[in-house]
């Protein structure tokens, strides 16, 4: 049997720019990117605390220590500059393997800065 598992997490990152007009994805800065595990157009699982929304989009990958999380083409229009975002992506597992695998889970400032990362154990409230 296989198990759909959370494979990563960036923790309520701050959208700095919503782009309507470009033709798809999320831009997430790279150091995000490589502490989350998540490759270049790896498909996105996206929770807007803001509004509720949840969409389905794709990974770019934006500058390096940019801060950059954007929102492109018709997402733009579930997500706006300021909002808090959960960026999730999953992975299918055996059984046996979903039971020792542990997610990448990163957590951020205001300014979408590392604060501290955790694999599998979620951080106390």
């Amino acid at each position: 049997m296989k198990l759909t598992m959370l494979k990563s997490k960036i923790h309520r990152v701050s959208v700095t720019h919503a782009e309507l007009d470009y033709e798809g994805s999320c831009a997430i800065d790279q150091n995000l990117m490589d502490k989350a595990n998540i490759l270049p157009f790896e498909m996105l699982h996206i929770y807007n605390v803001a509004n509720g929304e949840r969409f389905t989009t794709y990974a770019i990958t934006a500058p390096r220590d940019s801060g950059t999380i954007g929102v492109n083409g018709a997402a733009a229009h579930k997500a706006s500059p300021g909002d808090l975002l959960i960026i999730c992506t999953y992975a299918e597992l055996q059984a046996a393997e979903a039971e020792h695998f542990n997610p990448a889970l990163v957590y951020v400032d205001a300014d979408n800065s590392i604060t501290h990362t955790s694999h599998g154990h979620l951080a106390a409230a």
